[in-house]
């Protein structure tokens, strides 16, 4: 699973005008932490997601790439 593309949040993020700064104050969250989620190093829990989709008023479907 290395190197998968798992998730589409910086591209969500570049679309609505927000920066992972911004997202990670917003959600509590470290700042680095959020970087590597954008960064697809890591991903956020199911919990989490739910929160950022929740803060960008998007479907959480939106927050994921459908084709691996």
């Amino acid at each position: 699973m290395a190197n998968r593309k798992l998730n589409r949040i910086k591209v969500v993020l570049v679309e609505q005008g927000v920066t992972s700064a911004e997202l990670a104050k917003a959600l509590g969250k470290n700042p680095v932490s959020v970087s590597r989620w954008c960064t697809n190093e890591t991903q956020p829990s199911l919990e989490t997601l739910f929160d950022v989709a929740d803060y960008l008023k998007v479907d959480i479907a939106e927050l994921l790439n459908r084709t691996l």
